[in-house]
């Protein structure tokens, strides 16, 4: 079997398995909700911002493999060749925002028979700087939306393009991305402890984003051109962020709060025991 044969097998193989681990590391937090009958620990600026996040990423990799529109306008700015984007990729992305949007409703109490958390407690409801992200994502969309169906410009290649809509969208992505997991990694530390939070999703996310990353440089070793990182920029960055405060996690959780979940070991699935927690943390946080 020739190198270049084997090495699209192992892209495409790499492509599925994170597809599976990313898929996967949104059931843990849920279930652990679940079986807690509370959200305590957990803040709802995560599930809130992802769903936007992957509500963008979703139609960004749809257009980017169906539209023969937008495959034309990348092919005039990436020297001919066709988007690294896969099937898989837009699997996951229409997975991701629907379990996001299921996750974000365990913050409706009444709806799932959970513990009512204290109105004003930390997590409980949406942070002002997330509302002001997904707003200025918005806004941001129809901007460059407007521009492009004014313009018009002929040569997608160096004029403003339908594709440009599609890169905002993934800067959308982005930048949620860079944001979601920052009031959770501060909330574990205000909390001195991951309690509440599952680290399964961590370690299926981390798993994921190599895979994800090394996928992207084989596909752009594949076409002889680094067009495949730079021409989807959203993939290779989603996936360093999502190294990065994976790290960030497996070193609060293993590391730095290790003895305070080990204390917490015997009384991680009760309940009841959840809210008084919650309470004694904001207490200790003036």
């Amino acid at each position: 079997m020739a190198a270049s044969s084997y090495l699209e097998h192992v892209s495409l193989l790499f492509g599925w398995v994170y597809t599976i681990c990313w898929s996967l590391s949104f059931y843990p937090q849920p279930l652990l909700n679940w079986t807690r009958k509370s959200t305590a620990g957990t803040t709802i600026d995560f599930p809130g911002i992802n769903v936007i996040g992957f509500a963008a990423y979703f139609i960004y990799n749809v257009c980017m493999l169906c539209s023969p529109q937008i495959r034309y306008e990348y092919a005039a700015r990436n020297y001919g060749l066709a988007p690294t984007v896969a099937v898989n990729d837009i699997w996951f992305s229409g997975h991701a925002t629907i379990i996001c949007l299921i996750a974000l409703t365990q913050f409706i109490s009444k709806l799932w028979g959970f513990e009512k958390r204290e109105k004003g407690s930390a997590g409980a409801s949406m942070s002002k700087p997330v509302w002001g992200v997904q707003l200025g994502s918005v806004v941001g969309v129809l901007v460059v939306t407007l521009i492009v169906a004014i313009r018009q410009d002929p040569d997608p290649a160096t004029g403003w393009a339908w594709i440009d809509v599609l890169y905002a969208l993934s800067y959308v992505k982005l930048l949620i991305t860079l944001v979601k997991y920052t009031p959770q990694v501060i909330t574990n530390y205000n909390n001195k402890s991951t309690h509440g939070w599952s680290i399964y999703q961590i370690q299926f996310d981390f798993t994921g984003g190599i895979l994800s990353v090394t996928q992207l440089f084989i596909d752009s070793y594949l076409q002889e051109s680094w067009s495949g990182l730079t021409g989807n920029p959203v993939k290779f960055a989603l996936g360093i962020i999502s190294i990065f405060f994976d790290v960030v996690f497996l070193v609060q959780h293993y590391w730095i709060y290790a003895h305070k979940e080990a204390d917490k070991i015997s009384s991680s699935e009760e309940g009841p025991l959840l809210g008084s927690t919650e309470r004694s943390w904001n207490a200790a946080r003036g």
